[in-house]
């Protein structure tokens, strides 16, 4: 298969009662009118939920088409056996904070008709007093955090960190987290939806409900002995590493190769503006480059840039 440029997906945009409108602020993102956006989907193969190639001679492939029909020539070689891709990218929104989540580990997952999911969070931007949830407090057991729900006293149990722009966080399945408000999230995850919610600060839905909880699904899947998680420390340009992805972050200040080896790499473009063969990419944009481009190179253009890279180990 003849590719000369990056593959490029159409986004796919989610309302979400704790969404807003600043992934207008990217070039290329035009958001559905008189809806709160809160989750921007770059990089799918779910059956609910599809990428399509925007350009190009792949324009209108869906990314299930290419992962079933051109798997190696694509996204190369010696990657374990999977009916869909299995990564899933997204940008999110908070302009008010997510429910208090959990997924759940794969033992758990299968009894519970779910799927596992392990993510990593990238903030691209924060407001002043941004802040994520990750783990619990010390002292915190399954027994005080159940009285805890009982009493509305939550938030008193999970472990809160400050964050700023370029800051990283993992999120192994089984470790209870939430985003802040006023956070802008790149998020590299397990291709999986399943998330069970167990305190949504006492809000209503867009339909002046309270949101539906998993309590129980909760409780037999978050890890009790997760207390007090750190954020992710980069080691070289590795940011997050683990059995399903690998993270890096490289700075752009002279043309680089794509150095991807064998296998796909996918590009965040998080500050600047990234040029790849014929096509620019500013912040914001997700790009595939397949191996037949591996030797392909990342041009900054005005000044340094900044990406993420992810690969499958």
């Amino acid at each position: 298969m003849e590719l000369s440029s990056p593959i490029v997906f159409e986004p796919l945009f989610m309302e979400r009662v704790w969404g807003g409108r600043r992934l207008e602020s990217f070039e290329g993102k035009h958001l559905p009118t008189s809806m709160r956006i809160g989750e921007s989907w770059e990089i799918v193969d779910r059956e609910e939920a599809q990428s399509v190639v925007h350009e190009g001679p792949l324009r209108g492939a869906t990314l299930h088409e290419l992962w079933t029909g051109h798997r190696e020539a694509i996204f190369g070689s010696g990657l374990r056996p999977s009916e869909r891709f299995p990564l899933l990218c997204k940008l999110l929104d908070a302009q008010d904070r997510l429910s208090v989540q959990v997924h759940p580990p794969s033992p758990i997952a299968e009894k519970l008709g779910g799927q596992p999911k392990t993510e990593m969070w990238y903030v691209m931007d924060a407001l002043l007093e941004g802040s994520l949830y990750a783990g619990l407090k010390p002292g915190v057991s399954r027994e005080t955090f159940q009285q805890a729900l009982i009493e509305g006293r939550v938030a008193d149990q999970i472990h809160e960190m400050p964050v700023k722009k370029g800051d990283a966080i993992f999120i192994p399945s089984g470790r209870i987290h939430a985003i802040g408000a006023g956070n802008l999230i790149v998020e590299v995850q397990q291709n999986s939806d399943t998330t069970y919610r167990v305190f949504d600060w006492n809000r209503l839905g867009s339909d002046g409900r309270a949101r539906d909880l998993h309590v129980e699904e909760s409780l037999s899947s978050i890890n009790f002995s997760d207390i007090e998680p750190q954020k992710a420390e980069q080691h070289g340009e590795a940011l997050v590493e683990c059995e399903h992805f690998r993270v890096e972050k490289w700075t752009i200040d002279a043309p680089r190769k794509a150095d991807i080896g064998d296998r796909f790499a996918i590009f965040t473009v998080i500050e600047g503006r990234v040029a790849c063969n014929d096509r620019e990419f500013h912040p914001g944009s997700f790009f595939l480059v397949p191996p037949v481009m591996a030797h392909r190179e990342l041009m900054p253009v005005d000044g340094t840039a900044r990406v993420l890279r992810t690969t499958i180990p």
